[in-house]
């Protein structure tokens, strides 16, 4: 067990750490808050559209986003190994495999419009969906440049550009979104394609804002990080995929069990698909919490990794447990006791907010093994223990979370009557919590197994 003074200041460092990542998490999770506000304005199908159009566009974005967060423990395990000469040639090959991941996405975005039909979405809501898939496609090579740009900055303990940037993009989006969705200050009215172009334009800003201060930070000078321009180097692009596609699997898994939900719900109508938009940007914005303390546990245990300390690996972990156990009562609390005067925030629709309030009280059930989920791994990722946590993600959403809720949703025949969203969301918890004991079961396996640069496949 660690001393107790010891482990103290680690929850300071890492708390420190973390508040940056919080914040930055926090200004992503308010983009889509400002979205359903200013599309829930504009009218219920506008909301239900950007609800379907942002399911889409992050359940295709979570495989690169997962996989590009190999760069942080990469990082900070060469920092604390102390060979800072070799971030520099690293980092210009992730901004390839980010730029390839990119155009992949953008691919994929032109063209997943054609299944709106045949996934069974409800017609009044798939023009706005596609204009909002044809807008926001723009931004999703600069999203990526972007994520990677930022995992190298949190992997060398330097997060406070997240929450900047984040926040800066925000200040951009608010005007922007509401004047190209209602049509004001010169913009048409385009609704929801309007907030879809906005987002974009709020994505190349953010990146090209990001560069230039990489460039020009005495912070960062040492590394060189665009002395040069490097080819592709097919050996270290497959090293940085070994580690990161599982991750990205892995997230993508997680994420697509919200976001497949979304679309099954996006059988019921309007009304629903409203509701559930709200009550999951809520659980989202409360998820950006732990999200943060487990990307600043990922770089503390990668650290203390690369200097070769299993005991201040370990105190960092249990820093990380201590502190998202904190936050996701908090978080819980809030669900409970503000969930009405939070839904008078989206929607002034009686039907859609009765709705959505009895969805948030699902949403305080989960805070505690979404938490525990998340933090578990990311401190896996820490350890470049990355595919067995995989299959497990596997078991817990795919095996478990989704056919239960799918299966109370929308009705098992002759088994079950449908119980539409709340279904659903039974459904998200059974997966959560079974992800958080799988996880944590596996981590702490993990931990007292590491050997010398190896772990047990």
């Amino acid at each position: 067990m660690p001393q107790v003074p010891r482990l103290v200041d680690e929850v300071r460092t890492s708390a420190v750490l973390a508040a940056p990542l919080v914040a930055g998490h926090l200004s992503t999770g308010l983009i889509g808050f400002v979205d359903s506000v200013i599309a829930g304005h504009h009218g219920t199908t506008t909301l239900a559209s950007v609800a379907v159009g942002t399911a889409l566009f992050w359940l295709p974005m979570m495989l690169p986003m997962g996989t590009l967060m190999a760069v942080p423990p990469a990082v900070s395990q060469l920092d604390g190994a102390g060979r800072r000469d070799a971030i520099g040639p690293l980092f210009r090959q992730a901004l390839w495999l980010a730029l390839m991941l990119g155009a992949a996405l953008f691919a994929f975005l032109s063209v997943v419009g054609v299944a709106l039909a045949p996934m069974g979405i409800d017609a009044s809501i798939r023009p706005g969906t596609l204009a909002f898939l044809h807008g926001i496609r723009w931004g999703v090579p600069a999203l990526t440049l972007y994520l990677t740009m930022r995992y190298l900055s949190d992997g060398l303990h330097w997060t406070m550009p997240t929450m900047l940037l984040g926040f800066g993009g925000l200040l951009l989006l608010v005007p922007l979104g509401y004047g190209m969705t209602f049509g004001v200050g010169g913009f048409p009215e385009l609704g929801a394609g309007g907030l879809g172009i906005a987002s974009a334009v709020m994505m190349w800003a953010q990146a090209i804002a990001f560069a230039l201060y990489l460039r020009r930070s005495r912070r960062f000078a040492d590394l060189e990080l665009f002395a040069r321009f490097d080819r592709p180097r097919w050996s270290v692009l497959r090293g940085l995929l070994a580690n990161g596609l599982p991750i990205g699997v892995t997230v993508a898994m997680e994420g697509s069990l919200f976001i497949v939900t979304a679309l099954l719900i996006g059988h019921l109508g309007a009304v629903p698909v409203a509701a559930h938009q709200i009550a999951i940007n809520v659980a989202s914005l409360c998820f950006m919490i732990p999200l943060g303390l487990a990307e600043a546990t990922t770089v503390r245990i990668g650290h203390a990794l690369g200097r070769g300390s299993r005991e201040d690996m370990r105190r960092a972990a249990l820093a990380g447990y201590s502190l998202v156990l904190g936050t996701q009562a908090l978080s819980a609390l809030a669900l409970l006791l503000g969930r009405h005067a939070i839904v008078a925030l989206y929607t002034h629709d009686a039907a859609v907010a009765t709705l959505a309030a009895s969805l948030l009280l699902y949403a305080a059930a989960f805070q505690f093994p979404d938490g525990i989920q998340v933090l578990s791994a990311g401190a896996l990722r820490g350890l470049k223990d990355t595919r067995v946590p995989m299959l497990l993600a596997a078991i817990a959403y795919w095996g478990i979370g989704m056919p239960l809720g799918a299966g109370l949703g929308l009705g098992w025949p002759g088994v079950t009557a449908a119980h539409g969203p709340r279904g659903m969301w039974v459904g998200l918890i059974a997966g959560l919590s079974v992800a958080a004991v799988l996880l944590c079961w596996r981590f702490a396996y993990s931990s007292r197994t590491r050997v010398a640069g190896h772990l047990p496949q």
